[in-house]
């Protein structure tokens, strides 16, 4: 039996949900366990807890870039099969969605400020993206997660040597974002030019400055 069509208010709604699901402090569920929950919380100062918080908010806010990122790109997918692969890369970013905030907690941080700009800046790329052809969007998705990949590695080396929760947390998102830029690539993705991927680190590096902050 066939699946109703959606409606452009159905589809609105839908979108508005996952909106406010992504940004409502505490409502998404994570389908796996964070990787800090069976690791010793280390013994921090209150610099180094103010410091490893303003990372976990920038990688929180990149996840909330990704949802957004995802859910537009899924909204105008051409193909069936690549709106299917959206949602489902965009169901695996909400458990690190949910592991960064509750780190965050941990480190007595919030979030950032300015995730609803991030959202709406996001899902109007993604659904740029994927008006203009599936191998577009897909090739956007594995240079964005290529972008994920470096800020996450560098925050390896920057955050504190005894915080070990938060690098569990990041070490496994690595993992994940590797994968998900490997999928989108063998998925037919566009490969983006040196100078693209250059440009959209300038524009990486000015969000996650200013999502540590605010």
């Amino acid at each position: 039996m066939s699946q109703p069509k959606l409606s452009a208010l159905d589809h609105f709604l839908v979108q508005a949900d996952q909106a406010l699901r992504t940004l409502a402090r505490g409502t998404p569920s994570a389908s796996r366990i964070s990787p800090a929950a069976e690791t010793a919380e280390g013994n921090l100062s209150e610099q180094e807890k103010r410091h490893a918080a303003g990372l976990m908010r920038v990688n929180h806010a990149g996840e909330v870039c990704a949802q957004a990122l995802y859910q537009g790109q899924a909204l105008t997918a051409k193909l069936p099969e690549v709106g299917q692969q959206m949602a489902e890369a965009a169901a695996e970013e909400v458990d690190h969605l949910v592991w960064c905030e509750e780190r965050i907690q941990q480190l007595d941080g919030r979030t950032s400020l300015l995730n609803p700009l991030w959202y709406a800046a996001s899902f109007g790329i993604g659904a740029a993206a994927g008006l203009v052809s599936d191998k577009l969007s897909l090739g956007f998705v594995a240079a964005t997660e290529d972008q994920v990949c470096n800020h996450l590695q560098q925050h390896l080396e920057e955050l504190p040597t005894a915080d070990h929760k938060s690098r569990a947390v990041i070490e496994q998102m690595l993992v994940d974002e590797k994968r998900h830029a490997e999928t989108a690539l063998d998925a037919g993705g566009y490969p983006f030019p040196t100078p693209v991927k250059k440009m959209m680190t300038l524009v990486s590096k000015a969000m996650t400055a200013t999502s540590y902050r605010l």
